[in-house]
């Protein structure tokens, strides 16, 4: 029995090694920090909470079911990869050129606030693309389909089914203490270093979007090549 914890233990720290990079929950909590500053603080508390168990349902699901969903309607790796990039690219740009808000009075102010919708940011973009994105969801479902010839014989049974839930459970707590501080940022850095910090992040969101295509382009060309 300790032997089989001490392997749960070694393969939850190697899961954690792989995927935290790639699910990277800081860029989430920019995203928050740029979208989510005009959201009731309760509301946007809610959204965080809500986010994170989002983020462990996709990767959970994605694990167990994302060969299968991707075969049974034609989805190659690359077009996962070239579809997120599209994606990203069109939340940067909304984010470096935002629509200008006209000009009005306080009081109509007050009246469009009410009116106005409160957004829901918490799936898109803060779970997909922004922590679980196609970089994320290739690698578990590469992942998933190595671990029977690759690691599967070494381990108890129980630790190779037990370790996915646990890595993904941790991921999404270590996203939710991310997005839960952002509050405490945006206190010290006010609403223009908010403001800034959303310019800067849509720029950075075009650049990995665009990388996103030309990693997918690529792997279709070399797929053709070596074809």
């Amino acid at each position: 029995m300790i032997q089989d914890l001490f392997q749960l233990g070694k393969l939850v720290s190697l899961g954690l090694a792989l995927m935290l990079p790639l699910a990277n929950p800081l860029t989430s909590m920019t995203l928050l920090l740029s979208l989510g500053h005009q959201i009731p603080y309760k509301e946007r508390e809610r959204q965080v909470t809500q986010a994170a168990f989002y983020v462990v349902g996709i990767m959970v699901v994605t694990y167990y079911a994302g060969a299968w969903i991707m075969h049974t309607f034609g989805i190659s790796i690359p077009g996962l990869r070239i579809a997120g990039g599209l994606i990203v690219v069109s939340i940067g740009f909304s984010m470096l050129f935002p629509p200008a808000e006209p000009r009005m009075l306080e009081t109509e102010a007050a009246a469009d606030a009410t009116k106005r919708q409160t957004p829901n940011i918490a799936f898109v973009p803060l779970a997909l693309p922004g922590t679980a994105g196609p970089g994320t969801i290739a690698m578990i479902i590469s992942g998933a389909a190595s671990v029977d010839g690759a690691i599967a014989p070494d381990y108890a049974g129980w630790v190779v089914a037990v370790t996915p839930v646990i890595v993904f459970t941790l991921l999404g707590l270590f996203f939710w203490i991310c997005l839960r501080s952002a509050g405490r940022i945006v206190k010290v850095i006010g609403e223009s270093g908010v403001e800034a910090i959303s310019r800067v992040m849509g720029f950075l969101l075009v650049c990995m979007g665009v990388q996103f295509v030309i990693n997918g382009v690529l792997e279709i060309v070399r797929q053709h090549a070596g074809g």
